[in-house]
C-alpha cells in the first residue's frame, strides 16, 4: 500500500513538473516571438501544422524523433548506471559510417543486408565505447573527460576516412561533399508512410525501448546493472561483478548509438555524409535527462521533440521567424523540467510564512 502510494505520489509531482515546464516554455517562447513581430497563435500554429496537420507532416515528425529514441535510449543505459558517457554523438558517427560501407560493399537479400547493416553499426558505436571504458577502469581516467574528446575526434576521423575511400579532397561546397556512394537498395529501411520521410527505423527504434524496458523491470541481469549505478557498495556486497558491469553498460550503450547511426543511414540518408549529425547526441543525452532515464518516457518525449523540430521548420518556412526560436525553447523546457517544483513551492511558501509572521 504504502509503495503504491509512493508511486502515485511519483506520478503526480512528475506530471506537475511537466505540466509547469510546458507552461513556462509556452510564456516566455510567446514572448520571443512578440519581440520578433510576430503573432505567437499564428506561429504555434504554424508549429502544429508542420508536426501533425498532415500527413507528410506526421511523417515528419516521426522520422525527427526516430534518431532521439535510439540516442536517448542510448545515454539513458549509462546514465542509469552512473556513467557518464557523454560520447553517443562519436559512436553514432562510427556506426553511420560503418553501415554506410556495408550497404554499398556488399549484395545481400534485403531484411539480411539491413540486419548485417545495423550489426556492423552496433558493433562499430560498441568498439568506440571501448576505449573510454577501458581508459576508465584500468587508468582511472574520467570517462566524462574522454567520451567528449572522442566526439570531436569521431567526426573528424570519419571525415578523413570517407575523402580517403572517396579518392578526392574537399570541393567548394565544404563538408557536405564528403560522403560515402549511395547503399544498395537492398539496405534501405522502407517507409512506413507513403509519401514521406518515415521509414521503419521508428518501428526498431520503438522495439529497441521496449526491449531496454522489459530487460531493467523484469532480469536479473537488468537488476543488477542498475544496482551498480543506484549503490555501487550494496551492488558489490551483493556479488554484483562492477568492473564487468561497467564494461557491460558502457559497450550496451555505445552499441545502441551505433545502431543509431546506421539507422540513420539506411532511412533518411542513403549514404554516410560528414558532419551529418549535428547536435543529434546531445539532443538525445537531454532527452534521457528529461524521461528521468525510463525508456517509455523517452519514446514519448522523443516524439514532442521530433514534431517540434518538423514543426519548426514550417513555421520558419512560412512566418519571419527562425527555426532557432523553436531550439531556445527546447533548451528553456529542458531547463525548467530540471527544476524541482515540490522545494521550490515549499520554498515559496516558507518565504511568504515568514513575511506574514514579521508584518
Amino acid at each position: 500500500m504504502k509503495r503504491s502510494l509512493k508511486i502515485n505520489d511519483e506520478i503526480k509531482n512528475s506530471v506537475i513538473k511537466y505540466i509547469a515546464a510546458f507552461l513556462a516554455v509556452i510564456v516566455i517562447g510567446s514572448m520571443l516571438i512578440l519581440l520578433q513581430g510576430e503573432n505567437p497563435f499564428n506561429a504555434f500554429r504554424e508549429i502544429y501544422k508542420g508536426a501533425l496537420g498532415t500527413k507528410i507532416s506526421f511523417g515528419s515528425s516521426l522520422r525527427y524523433a526516430m534518431p532521439c529514441i535510439l540516442v536517448g535510449i542510448a545515454a539513458s543505459i549509462a546514465f542509469k548506471a552512473g556513467i557518464f558517457n557523454m560520447g553517443v554523438e562519436g559512436q553514432l558517427y562510427f556506426g553511420a559510417l560503418v553501415a554506410a560501407v556495408v550497404g554499398y560493399s556488399y549484395k545481400f537479400p534485403p531484411i539480411i543486408h539491413i540486419f548485417l547493416c545495423l550489426l556492423a553499426a552496433g558493433l562499430a558505436g560498441l568498439m568506440y565505447a571501448f576505449f573510454p571504458a577501458i581508459l576508465k577502469l584500468f587508468f582511472n581516467v574520467s570517462e566524462l573527460i574522454t567520451t567528449l574528446m572522442l566526439n570531436f575526434m569521431a567526426k573528424l576521423l570519419t571525415e578523413y576516412i570517407t575523402m580517403w575511400w572517396i579518392g578526392h579532397g574537399v570541393s567548394n561546397l565544404g563538408s557536405n561533399a564528403i560522403a560515402t556512394p549511395k547503399i544498395y537498395d537492398s539496405a534501405v529501411l522502407p517507409n512506413l508512410i507513403k509519401g514521406t520521410s518515415a521509414s521503419y527505423g521508428i518501428i526498431i527504434a520503438v522495439l529497441i525501448a521496449l526491449v531496454v524496458a522489459i530487460f531493467y523491470k523484469y532480469t536479473i541481469k537488468g537488476y543488477e546493472l542498475k544496482q551498480v549505478g543506484e549503490n555501487l557498495k550494496f551492488a558489490k556486497i551483493g556479488g554484483v561483478n562492477a568492473k564487468s558491469s561497467f564494461v557491460s553498460i558502457f559497450l550496451l550503450s555505445g552499441f545502441i548509438a551505433g545502431i543509431s547511426g546506421g539507422v540513420e543511414v539506411l532511412g533518411s540518408y542513403f549514404r554516410f555524409t560528414a558532419q551529418f549529425a549535428s547536435n543529434m547526441g546531445w539532443d538525445g543525452i537531454m532527452i534521457a535527462f528529461i524521461a528521468n532515464k525510463n525508456p517509455i518516457a523517452i519514446v514519448l518525449v522523443s516524439f514532442l521533440w521530433g514534431a517540434l523540430k518538423a514543426g519548426s521548420l514550417n513555421m520558419e518556412r512560412l512566418t519571419s521567424l527562425n527555426k532557432l526560436t523553436v531550439n531556445i525553447l527546447l533548451m528553456l523546457f529542458v531547463l525548467f523540467v530540471s527544476v524541482d517544483y515540490k522545494v521550490l513551492f515549499k520554498e515559496i511558501q516558507s518565504i511568504f510564512k515568514k513575511g506574514s509572521v514579521g508584518g
